[in-house]
């Protein structure tokens, strides 16, 4: 295929992705487009989310309409100079068509790693690593550690594009996603052990770790406790830098056994309300009903937010973690107050609009360039 001819395909966010829906197209054919602009939303079952272009140039062609569905690998656009002749972009995509039932189909398939699980500690814990990176032997890996309920797959839009620069480590925290259930104390120290027997189990000896909500509390203590391990910690929408924490979602998420129950609770996770769709609501009900959840979660907001509090404030001892920190919060944060983030000096701390505590999803393309930066720096 012609270098001057770029494709746009639709990407494969998450382990489960098959295939996606245009939503809507935020770009008109003969678009001059820089690489990282928003160009088309993409409904999936678990979310919909922007699509930034991967290249700079003119999109020449859009190849799917609004409210199409195709699979992960299709074509979606041509981006080319305008000084390419229309010929050779039909050339381009009859091409790209005939060969995408082959190529692009078994790429997709290979393409997805498979979820791993580490003997850490005596605890099994599921992880996913993404990635070698083009940041050389030097360049430390990322930890993804998720927040209360969640589990690896709340960084889909993020470890691969995280993944480009080195390799990325999402893992489920005890009591949750296909971890161990059993025998879940509950506490941020807890959890911190288990990350770092995590780094052990898996031989890596020092990490930048990045957190969200209270992944982000286990994270400022692992690095307060073991500042050889760290090289950098990132908290997204982040427990521990304050006492008040939405006691409402926590006994909400804990409490909801249907679907009616738990899609109110849920939404308080975004600023846009529509983006909990039933596929989310539902994968959760089925992991709530494993057996050791129940009891796992309890154990959590028991020992981390107990009396509808956050137990572990860092904000006043942030002087004895000596490696470099930064925020990253949604404004409309209904979970853990954007307020929090001043904890965090400038230039350091970066609150975004538009976005709730999923700040991570709703605006995954600026977190990941925050993110990036933040780690090639240092």
């Amino acid at each position: 295929m012609s270098n001057e001819i770029k494709a746009l395909t639709m990407p494969k966010w998450g382990l489960a992705m098959t295939e996606g829906a245009v939503t809507s197209w935020l770009a008109e054919d003969g678009a001059t487009l820089r690489e990282g602009d928003e160009i088309l939303e993409i409904e999936t079952t678990k979310i919909t989310n922007v699509y930034e272009s991967p290249v700079s140039g003119v999109l020449r062609r859009r190849t799917v309409e609004a409210g199409q569905t195709v699979p992960v690998g299709a074509l979606l656009g041509v981006v080319a100079d305008r000084s390419v002749p229309e010929t050779e972009i039909d050339a381009f995509i009859a091409r790209f068509q005939e060969e995408f039932a082959v190529e692009a189909a078994e790429a997709a398939d290979a393409a997805g790693p498979e979820p791993q699980f580490a003997d850490a500690g005596g605890r099994r814990l599921r992880y996913l690593v993404m990635g070698e990176g083009r940041g050389g032997e030097g360049a430390a890996p990322l930890v993804l550690i998720h927040g209360f309920g969640g589990d690896l797959n709340n960084w889909q839009f993020n470890q691969p594009a995280l993944a480009e620069d080195r390799a990325v480590y999402a893992l489920d925290l005890p009591g949750h996603g296909e971890s161990t259930k059993h025998g879940v104390q509950g506490g941020v120290a807890e959890l911190a052990e288990a990350v770092r027997d995590f780094l052990n189990a898996t031989g890596i000896q020092r990490a930048h770790l990045a957190g969200h909500s209270l992944g982000g509390a286990v994270a400022l203590h692992l690095a307060s406790d073991e500042p050889a391990r760290v090289v950098s910690v990132t908290l997204v929408c982040s427990a521990g830098l304050g006492e008040e924490i939405n006691a409402d979602y926590i006994e909400g998420f804990i409490a909801a056994d249907r679907r009616k129950e738990f899609k109110p609770v849920l939404e308080m996770l975004f600023a846009d309300p529509s983006l909990v769709s039933r596929d989310m609501i539902e994968e959760l009900l089925k992991y709530k009903r494993l057996d050791g959840v129940g009891q796992a979660l309890r154990a959590i907001a028991d020992a981390a937010f107990a009396g509808g509090r956050q137990a572990k404030v860092f904000a006043n001892d942030l002087d004895r973690i000596k490696v470099p920190v930064q925020a990253i919060w949604g404004a409309d944060d209904r979970i853990v107050p954007a307020a929090h983030a001043t904890a965090i000096p400038e230039p350091h701390r970066h609150v975004l609009g538009g976005a709730g505590h999923m700040v991570h999803m709703e605006k995954a393309g600026e977190v990941n360039r925050l993110i990036s930066d933040f780690l090639t720096m240092r």
